[in-house]
């Protein structure tokens, strides 16, 4: 080990595999684990988390989370894909746009949609002058659904439009060259040349979509529970850090397996050539 990484070392050490190891102890323990006579090993927490509730919740939380990755993918890709056929100025310009709503706060920017999705909020008040509504559009899956998008859409933006802005141009001229048209030149040589900025991305929406508390816990108000939220209830308010633990451990698990299909599919397309 050089020298140099020996801080890094330690960072990791401290704030990443420590807590994931008291999170794993938790998880497959009961009682104090500061009263030797209380505490047990036991899968007593897994086993709870497949009850029906739970794995209702979780269901849930896969849905609205699958979902809204998918919503990013058809905004983001053609966002993105525009972006990158702009002048260098421009792009610069309109990733800025993408940006610029990330360096606010992440509880503010799902606070601010409150006044917009409310029964007298601006959404409905706009509707209101037409004749239309009120609308039903907030405390329900709908909301959360757009919080998610809305917090999550630029990454999905930027690692297209990172890999789009980084392609051979020399390949796509090629392809017209040897006659390909338009519809044929994107399908055959820019998407699937894209397709790793469009697995990190899938990656970098659906994890956090999956375990985020925050929106729905404003957006939903609390009549949508999702896996973050139980998550956040046991350590919180409850204080059964054992079976919060537990539900976590299962969570890291499915985000591993998630990123490990992504990882094997990323594979078997270089090994094919890196097109269809």
């Amino acid at each position: 080990m050089k020298k140099y990484s020996i801080p890094y070392f330690f960072w990791l050490l401290i704030f990443v595999v420590m807590p994931l190891a008291l999170i794993t102890l938790m998880a497959f323990s009961q009682g104090d684990m500061m009263n030797i006579s209380t505490f047990s090993f036991s899968l007593d927490n897994f086993v709870r988390f497949f009850e029906k509730t739970y794995l209702s919740i979780l269901k849930n939380s896969l849905v609205l989370a699958a979902v809204s990755t998918v919503l990013c993918f058809i905004i983001g890709y053609p966002a993105a894909f525009i972006i990158s056929r702009q002048k260098e100025k421009l792009q610069n310009i309109l990733i800025l746009l993408f940006v610029i709503p990330m360096w606010m706060n992440f509880l503010l920017r799902t606070y601010a949609w409150l006044s917009l999705l409310g029964s007298n909020g601006l959404i409905n008040k706009f509707f209101g002058l037409i004749g239309l509504g009120p609308f039903d559009i907030i405390y329900n899956n709908k909301a959360i659904l757009l919080g998610m998008v809305y917090n999550f859409l630029p990454y999905m933006v930027l690692p297209i439009y990172t890999v789009l802005n980084k392609m051979d141009e020399s390949l796509v001229e090629a392809a017209r060259d040897l006659g390909a048209s338009e519809r044929e030149v994107f399908t055959k040589v820019i998407f699937p040349l894209s397709l790793a900025g469009v697995s990190s991305g899938v990656i970098m929406v659906f994890i956090p979509a999956l375990s985020t508390f925050v929106i729905s816990s404003l957006l939903g108000g609390n009549k949508a529970m999702l896996i973050g939220n139980v998550i956040e209830q046991q350590f919180r308010f409850t204080g059964d850090w054992h079976f919060g633990s537990a539900i976590s451990m299962i969570l890291v698990f499915l985000m591993f397996i998630w990123i490990i299909v992504s990882s094997k599919l990323n594979i078997d397309r270089e090994s094919e050539g890196g097109l269809w």
